[in-house]
């Protein structure tokens, strides 16, 4: 069974800093693609960063300079470090896997960032 286990989120005031942790387990995270998303209320999803099995990293402009994505294979966990928080950053975010061995993607169930004063 496939599972993407978000954690980190809660609420923060504007310029503070959080940590978002992915823990996937039943996928090969080795070969998979692991990617953050978010959704703002009445908001499309929003795509912010990815990094491939191999730790190249890319992100949207929006968070570019302030959020950091990484993994740690043996621990099949991706990270969000953000920082410099900001009420537009206000959504629940979600982690993406494209196990690219058996070409399928998973989501998790989403962890609500809050930034206000």
């Amino acid at each position: 069974q496939v599972r993407l286990v978000e954690s980190g989120g809660g609420s923060v005031q504007p310029g503070g800093s959080l940590t978002l942790s992915c823990a996937a387990s039943g996928i090969n995270f080795g070969v998979s693609r692991m990617t953050w998303y978010r959704q703002a209320p009445e908001k499309q999803r929003e795509w912010i960063a990815h990094i491939t099995p191999y730790g190249s990293t890319t992100y949207a402009d929006s968070v570019k300079g302030r959020f950091t994505i990484s993994r740690d294979n043996a621990k099949s966990t991706v990270y969000l470090q953000m920082s410099n928080l900001q009420p537009d950053d206000t959504a629940v975010y979600y982690c993406h896997a494209s196990d690219l061995g058996v070409q399928q993607n998973y989501w998790g169930q989403g962890t609500p960032v809050t930034v206000s004063s």
